[in-house]
């Protein structure tokens, strides 16, 4: 098969399983154009957070250079919060084995941060206990202890 129909064929399979991820419902083909300027959209609805989480994601992706409208933004925001809100309670975050994506949504730190944290992780190896996750610099210590419910080791 040459490479033209192997696009195609990758595309429509593509295109299928973001049928299937996202609901057909108020505000999906603006979440797919949003998240889609930077990202795969299944990373983007990986998260499960409630309005508030899902309203700072959103910030930090207007942050990052994410275009979009007020009217865009806010029916985004009720889309996601709606159908793919937080669970009773998001799982533990193991500081020690989390990729970049698991530690800002999970923790949600920034992605500077998240990144400092995995250098950390690599030159000192493995945390211990919180009072070794407060020696990352780039990590505030009062917002380490805030969420310290979340943190594994």
């Amino acid at each position: 098969m040459s490479l033209l129909p192997r696009i195609v064929l990758a595309l429509g399979l593509c295109h299928a399983a973001f049928a299937q991820e996202l609901p057909e419902a108020p505000g999906h083909e603006e979440t797919a154009k949003l998240c889609k300027q930077c990202h795969d959209v299944a990373r983007s609805i990986s998260l499960r957070q409630d309005r508030d989480g899902w309203n700072t994601t959103m910030n930090k992706m207007v942050g990052f250079g994410m275009k979009a409208t007020p009217q865009e933004f806010a029916l985004v925001l009720d889309y996601l919060a709606k159908h793919f809100p937080a669970g009773d309670a998001p799982p533990p975050v193991n500081v020690n084995k989390a990729t970049a994506i698991e530690l800002e949504s999970g923790l949600s730190l920034k992605r500077s941060q998240a990144a400092a944290l995995i250098a950390y992780r690599e030159k000192n190896g493995a945390f211990r206990s919180l009072e070794d996750l407060k020696k990352v610099p780039a990590l505030e210590a009062e917002k380490i202890e805030a969420k310290k419910a979340r943190i594994a080791f």
